[in-house]
């Protein structure tokens, strides 16, 4: 009981976390792509002052803030349209409902993903910003070489390749 406990709340903090690793993560963002180092690992290693470091936290908060009614929203279309029987009448119309609000909220969050970048670049150094494109541009060779593995030694029995 108690390791189920454990996941659902790593889960449940994921969750609510991912609006943050998606923000952060276009174009190696914070952690050039993968979310395996808690979101910040590009920044880490700029050596941020503590002024930036609160700036930077305060834009993600005030997005994370301004993002929550659209989300919720959201959820709760999702869930009303789960709740719904394939057979049950309207159930086509609040399928193509929901499909137009996902694409809403994508493009939300390619937009504010945008915004938000703008905004931590503008709080960096021009020499910060420098290291951070080296940094982005080692990142995406490594993804690079990643890809490049992959296609040469594929998973016997997998039936997609990514």
């Amino acid at each position: 009981m108690r390791k189920n406990v454990t996941v659902a709340l790593v889960l449940a903090s994921a969750m609510a976390l991912a609006p943050f690793a998606m923000a952060a993560a276009q174009d190696g963002g914070f952690h050039g792509g993968h979310g395996h180092h808690g979101g910040f690992e590009a920044y880490s290693k700029l050596n941020l002052t503590d002024a930036q470091k609160a700036s930077i936290k305060q834009v993600m908060q005030n997005a994370f803030a301004q993002n929550k009614p659209q989300r919720q929203a959201l959820q709760q279309q999702r869930q009303a349209f789960e709740a719904m029987a394939p057979n049950a009448s309207g159930y086509q119309a609040a399928a193509t409902a929901l499909a137009q609000a996902e694409g809403a909220a994508m493009q939300a969050r390619v937009q504010q993903r945008a915004a938000i970048r703008a905004q931590i670049y503008s709080i960096l150094t021009p020499a910060q910003q420098s290291q951070l494109a080296t940094i982005q541009a080692q990142n995406q060779a490594r993804r690079q070489q990643w890809q490049q593995f992959k296609a040469q030694h594929p998973v016997s029995g997998s039936s997609s390749a990514q």
